[in-house]
């Protein structure tokens, strides 16, 4: 009995003294990113991280009064580094969907987006007659979740990166392209995307794309997702989140 009396007293000790984590005890925070999804997160000429993702993530850090230090991981790896400790954060324009509630948390979403199809110009390929087509998408993504769910007949094509799912439509080794809507419009808009156009309509059944894009977080950092929550709100209102949006977007991606 004296030896569990001395355990349960040095458990007690060292909870007394380490207690719950405050605001206070985070001032640094490691934020992850894919840095290969342009508008939102893409690593440019120089080698800096840029797009809307980064610049709402600083933005938070400011709000929260921490010291921002940016990580890229591939995407199918990004939940694997949060969980090991390797980021605090995924900053990456991740959907919150019930499958990856059940590994990590998630604060308030930061903007949502619908899912798209894209084509070749002069092409006839269409979401509403895809048995025949050859459908490319990144793999692990709302996309292809609703791409799965919602066209079981499709042929479908995954890819590890957006941009050589893309290129590969313009090449005419696929047929359609299913992803972010956003995304599609950046490379619509670039020279790559000159001969390609939307086709259908937008898809936001939130069994496939869930709650809207959200920051994910350890379970066990309630402190940190309190405060991104609380940094959210700051910044949509003061202002800065309708000036990172009007830098990327001629239009609201936060939504109603």
């Amino acid at each position: 009995m004296r030896v569990l009396e001395m355990v349960l007293f040095g458990i007690v000790t060292i909870l007394l003294l380490t207690g719950p984590v405050s605001a206070a005890d985070i001032t640094h925070v490691k934020m992850g990113t894919e840095g290969a999804y342009p508008p939102f997160n893409s690593i440019d000429e120089n080698g800096k991280l840029v797009g809307f993702d980064i610049d709402i993530g600083n933005a938070l850090c400011d709000a929260m009064h921490v010291t921002c230090e940016w990580v890229t991981s591939d995407w199918e790896g990004i939940i694997p580094a949060l969980l090991a400790k390797k980021i605090d954060t995924i900053v990456a324009s991740m959907s919150i969907t019930d499958e990856r509630k059940q590994k990590i948390a998630f604060t308030d979403k930061y903007y949502i987006s619908p899912v798209r199809f894209i084509r070749r110009t002069g092409t006839d390929a269409t979401p509403n007659e895809i048995g025949d087509a050859v459908v490319a998408v990144q793999t692990s993504t709302a996309a292809e979740r609703l791409l799965r769910g919602r066209f079981p007949n499709a042929q479908i094509k995954t890819y590890a990166d957006q941009e050589q799912a893309s290129l590969d439509l313009t090449a005419g080794r696929v047929d359609l392209v299913a992803a972010d809507a956003f995304v599609l419009l950046d490379f619509l808009n670039s020279e790559a995307g000159k001969d390609v156009e939307f086709v259908g309509p937008s898809y936001t059944d939130p069994r496939y794309l869930g709650e809207g894009v959200g920051i994910g977080v350890r379970k066990e950092d309630g402190q940190l997702l309190k405060m991104l929550n609380g940094a959210i709100k700051q910044i949509r209102q003061d202002g800065t989140y309708q000036r990172i949006n009007a830098k990327y977007f001629d239009f609201d991606v936060y939504g109603g």
